[in-house]
């Protein structure tokens, strides 16, 4: 078979449809353009895209995505693991004075809003615990480690305050006993709440109502339960925190995001800070 002739005009070479290029002599550089094209016809579609692992991976923390989530979920798995195997009555005596309650709010308010919450109430197998590494997780994917943690903290403090100055006023006017001044309150679950309610405003519709539709029936049972109504109460608060937060995390996302591209050539890179009349 004779080789496919060149038309007149033509420089490159001559291909059929389904075939490789064919080298024409006297015309540099052919054979490394061939070899290039056929690497990008070998290379498959998917290629880039994460699979099924990749995907689930990016639901855990890690110290390079999420990297306060994950320092944050080291820090509470030590102390988890001091809790269960330290001393009883060493491990009692540090809950004690990592308390919310009123007494040690207003001696040491800020060293106990701090190490409240570096405890997990009911240890790393908690609904919280778990409830933390998720929602978390995909917090700060979307909205960066500073932010994640000013809203966690923020409403771990607002939740702690709202629920704690009540007693104290209930107590001056006689309506509590005293010893409702000296509580055990700490963990994380304040600050869970709010991120999980924050979360939902980031989310598409068909996931948010569910999510904020099963985490609300949950807090509005163990309320009606009354076995812990204070902390109760703070969990509910927590998820309206979260949820009052919409309009600033969305502001925050769009910050984050940039400004949008320009359209056709001026998005070009070499153009980008170029004045337009």
């Amino acid at each position: 078979m004779q080789a496919d002739r060149a038309p007149a005009g033509t420089t490159g070479p001559v291909t059929r449809p389904g075939d490789r290029p064919v080298l024409l002599a006297g015309i540099p550089r052919q054979r490394a353009g061939q070899e290039a094209g056929a690497a990008a016809e070998d290379v498959a579609p998917d290629a880039g895209r994460p699979g099924a692992r990749g995907r689930l991976l990016r639901l855990l923390p890690t110290p390079v995505g999420t990297p306060f989530t994950f320092g944050y979920a080291v820090l509470l798995a030590a102390t988890s693991l001091f809790a269960q195997y330290a001393d009883p009555a060493l491990v009692s005596q540090l809950l004690q004075g990592s308390s919310t309650d009123v007494v040690h709010l207003a001696q040491a308010p800020l060293l106990v809003l701090v190490a409240s919450a570096l405890w997990i109430a009911g240890g790393m197998t908690s609904a919280y615990a778990v409830a933390f590494l998720f929602v978390l997780t995909a917090l700060e994917r979307r909205m960066g480690g500073l932010r994640t943690a000013a809203v966690f903290f923020g409403g771990h403090v607002l939740a702690t305050l709202a629920t704690e100055m009540p007693v104290a006023f209930s107590v001056a006017a006689g309506q509590l006993p005293e010893s409702s001044l000296h509580r055990l309150d700490y963990g994380i679950s304040f600050g869970v709440m709010t991120c999980t309610g924050a979360l939902a405003g980031l989310l598409p519709a068909w996931s948010r109502l569910p999510l904020l539709t099963g985490v609300g029936y949950l807090a509005l049972t163990d309320l009606l339960v009354y076995a812990d109504p204070l902390s109760d109460w703070g969990h509910l608060l927590s998820l309206t925190l979260g949820v009052a937060s919409w309009p600033l995390l969305r502001c925050w996302r769009e910050r984050r995001a940039g400004p949008a591209p320009l359209l056709g050539d001026l998005g070009h890179p070499a153009l980008r800070g170029v004045r337009t009349y």
